[in-house]
């Protein structure tokens, strides 16, 4: 029996990342919660809106995606080794998304570039 799910259904999951993701913020460690996305394990963190994305679109193996816009010369808050990027929702202290980034070593007082990335859900199999 075959399975399918329909392009409004996974661009209702990107669009709430794309319309209510305020913040993006470089972590250390995964972070769990909102407060550990946007303090004690945040590094450097910048204001973003739906037009820092394009998309929804078909996504590059299946299903759909959403692609960020680079973000350069965001200001580095806290110094340490910068292992993961939250998406978070400012306004209701959400956590909306956690991903993985290349491993960095990060300074206080200097600036880092997060580059462009895509979040794509995949059609269900």
């Amino acid at each position: 029996m075959g399975k399918s799910s329909h392009d409004d259904v996974l661009d209702g999951a990107l669009n709430i990342i794309k319309n209510n993701g305020t913040r993006i913020s470089v972590c250390t460690t995964e972070p769990t919660t909102f407060a550990e996305a946007t303090s004690s394990k945040m590094l450097a963190i910048k204001t973003i809106s739906s037009t820092d994305f394009t998309g929804p679109a078909n996504g590059d193996t299946s299903g759909r995606k959403i692609t960020w816009n680079q973000h350069t010369a965001v200001s580095i808050t806290n110094s340490g080794l910068a292992e993961h990027v939250a998406t978070c929702d400012f306004s209701n202290s959400k956590l909306l998304e956690v991903t993985t980034c290349t491993a960095q070593q990060l300074t206080a007082g200097n600036t880092v570039t997060i580059p462009t990335f895509k979040d794509e859900i995949a059609d269900p199999a």
